[in-house]
């Protein structure tokens, strides 16, 4: 299971992708932001502000959560076993961190040209 922020333009791009990728259905996805969907696993403000996933029964977020998503799709899965290894996501977290700083502008930059 994805959780992501349908009320962000960017994210729901992403997921649209991972939903094409996704040809087995693999994944289900939640709209963290949809307060009548599925109950949140933890406090909604945290799950709107980091990605989170759940594999094999453990709640991942950031990096981690990522690297779990593309291990369920097929043509993304080798990148999700290299992402295991732990200087592998070491990189990838603090990445996916320097993109939270910029993810607002992003958003605003997203939001735009969808209006177009």
């Amino acid at each position: 299971m994805v959780w992501y922020d349908g009320g962000c333009p960017l994210c729901r791009r992403e997921i649209a992708a991972m939903r094409r990728l996704d040809r087995r259905g693999a994944i289900r996805f939640v709209d963290a932001a949809d307060t009548e969907g599925a109950a949140c696993p933890i406090d909604r403000g945290a799950l709107l502000a980091r990605f989170h996933a759940c594999e094999d029964g453990a709640m991942l977020s950031g990096a981690a959560a990522f690297a779990a998503m593309w291990r369920a799709i097929p043509v993304l899965r080798p990148i999700g076993i290299a992402a295991r290894n732990p200087v592998a996501l070491a990189l990838l977290e603090r990445l996916y961190r320097g993109f939270l700083r910029v993810r607002p502008r992003m958003q605003r930059l997203v939001a735009r040209l969808d209006r177009r």
